[in-house]
């Protein structure tokens, strides 16, 4: 059973969207193996970005992450990677088709409600660094 990390980021938490995300992933047939809400401290931030380390948006993403509470999940299904993918919908809110997360609930590209593992390779790394 694949599996992957998703996470609820601070301004989904602050407007009150958990439940309505995790109905959406419970709905779909996935189940939530883990969950934590946790303000999240500055090491593991910056690690799960690390390839964004050199972009210019680097730091503004570190503070936004670390600004309150986020809620880290694993969760597990067929398939689970490439079809939350497509449930989160495309960073760009101009762009974020309606019926996704991000086209039903996001205006702009910072806080963008939640992120989602593009891969198994990242989905292992971002669980080992919220789940170790």
């Amino acid at each position: 059973m694949e599996k992957t990390f998703i996470m609820i980021k601070p301004d989904g938490v602050e407007r009150g969207l958990i439940g309505e995300i995790i109905g959406r992933i419970e709905k779909k047939g996935y189940k939530i193996t883990k969950a934590k809400l946790i303000t999240p401290d500055i090491d593991t931030v910056e690690n799960h970005y690390v390839e964004h380390k050199d972009k210019p948006f680097f730091r503004k993403l570190v503070d936004f992450i670390t600004s309150g509470k986020v809620m880290a999940m694993e969760v597990e299904g067929e398939n689970v990677i490439q079809v939350m993918r497509l449930m989160v919908g495309d960073k760009d809110p101009k762009v974020a088709l309606p019926g996704t997360i991000r086209g039903d609930f996001t205006n702009t590209t910072t806080k963008n409600i939640v992120h989602a593992s593009d891969s198994e390779e990242s989905a292992q790394r971002e669980l080992e660094i919220w789940f170790n």
